[in-house]
Formats: C-alpha cells, sequence, structure tokens
C-alpha cells in the first residue's frame, strides 16, 4: 500500500477466533436447552438433523441468507412444530444458542492486536455472522458495527462494503478491510474498492483465480507490526 489507511474494517469469525468451537458450543448448548424443555424435538432433531435442518430452510428461504439468526428461529419454529412441542420455546432456544455463540477462544494475538489497531485507527467489524460485540467484550475497540442481519447484503456483496466506509466517514479507497477468507473479505473489499489484508493463519495458498490482496500476514499482530514500521505514528509534541 503506497498510502496509510484512515480507517480499518475488521472480519471478525476466523479473524479474532476459530468460528467452529463456538457454533459446535452452541449447537450442545440448544440440544441440552430442548433436552430439558422440548424432549420430543430433542429426540426428533439432535444435533446433525439441526444442522441438515438449518441448511434447509436457509435453501427455502433465500430472502434471509444474509440473517443467520432468522434461518435459526425458522429452523426452530420447524422443528418444534414438527415434534409437536409448543412454539414459544423458539426465542429461548434460540437465547441459549446465542449465549453459547459468543463465548468465543481469541487466537493467541488476537486482543493485544485489536487494542493496537484500534488506539491507532477508526475500526469498524464487519461481519456476516450473528457476533455480539456486547457479550463479546470488545465493543469498545470499534466506532462502527456493520452486520449483514441488519444491512440486508452480506459479503462479497458491495453495498455492505461501502456502507461500512459511510459510517466510518472514508472513501472506500482509504479503508483498509481485514479479513481470512478470499472471496467474502478480500474480493469482496476490491470490489467495493477498498485495499484489503488477508489474514492467512492457516498458511494456506492462495487461490490461483483470483486477484491478491494488497498485504498478507498469518496473524492479526503482524498488520499491527508493520503498520507501526510502514506508517508510524507521529512523535507527541
Amino acid at each position: 500500500m503506497k498510502n496509510p489507511p484512515l480507517a480499518l474494517s475488521l472480519d471478525l469469525d476466523d479473524t479474532l477466533w476459530p468460528i467452529w468451537p463456538s457454533i459446535e458450543r452452541a449447537e450442545r448448548a440448544l440440544d441440552a436447552f430442548l433436552h430439558q424443555h422440548c424432549p420430543r424435538t430433542a429426540q426428533r432433531y439432535p444435533i446433525q438433523r439441526m444442522r441438515e435442518l438449518r441448511a434447509v430452510m436457509a435453501e427455502r428461504h433465500p430472502q434471509f441468507l444474509h440473517d443467520y439468526s432468522h434461518q435459526r428461529v425458522l429452523s426452530l419454529r420447524h422443528a418444534l412444530e414438527d415434534s409437536g412441542d409448543d412454539l414459544s420455546h423458539a426465542e429461548p432456544a434460540y437465547e441459549a444458542f446465542i449465549v453459547s455463540r459468543n463465548q468465543v477462544d481469541f487466537y493467541p494475538d488476537a486482543l493485544a492486536a485489536l487494542g493496537r489497531l484500534s488506539a491507532r485507527l477508526p475500526l469498524a467489524a464487519l461481519t456476516n455472522g450473528n457476533a455480539d460485540l456486547e457479550r463479546i467484550g470488545i465493543q469498545a475497540h470499534f466506532r462502527v458495527f456493520v452486520s449483514a442481519r441488519e444491512h440486508g447484503h452480506a459479503k462479497p456483496d458491495t453495498p455492505i462494503f461501502h456502507a461500512t466506509c459511510e459510517r466510518l466517514g472514508q472513501a472506500p479507497a482509504d479503508v483498509l478491510h481485514i479479513g481470512d477468507d478470499p472471496m467474502m473479505d478480500v474480493v469482496g473489499a476490491r470490489r467495493a474498492g477498498m485495499p484489503s489484508c488477508w489474514i492467512n493463519r492457516r498458511k494456506e495458498r492462495w487461490p490461483a483465480d483470483l486477484p491478491r490482496p494488497d498485504l498478507e500476514f498469518a496473524t492479526l499482530a503482524g498488520l499491527a507490526d508493520w503498520l507501526d514500521h510502514a506508517h508510524p505514528l507521529p512523535e507527541p509534541r
């Protein structure tokens, strides 16, 4: 990058923490809730079948592809009705799921690097998922939170990237987007006119058919180090 960014846009799942441990923990919490309150649903829809049902509901209701939370509630309502249990359990069942989903295990470098980045530049969280910054305890690091659920578009669609830039008060060319997914994060940002940084924690090969990111690091700390060296902050007077 020739010019330093004026703001940062940051993906959450698989960038700050691995998502599958949280999802699996949340699925177990949901299953425990169903066993306690809706045993017929728990018996008819164990964890694997509930996963399959959510995929079916997502395909059946493409208007909610951007809203994982609504997909989950639709799945729960269908499972409860199909099993003969009270539909009023859908919301508390979802709450049991989402509480555990937001119990995340940060990558070792992530929290310290997040603090360094947010101290340097305005920072937006940009996510397709249903992470809750307040529940996770990192809300103070972010000026802006943009989710596919609230915006109606999901990455890699251009509108959600542009909405993030607008809320940061910066042109797309001045906002560096950071994330782990080549298509969702890097290609999506490029299409929106934003520079991008690929956090490649698993040391994967870049897909040969995709345009490369502007920056690549194995950790978020690597990006923070690069910013410190390539674009040092002015000395206080």
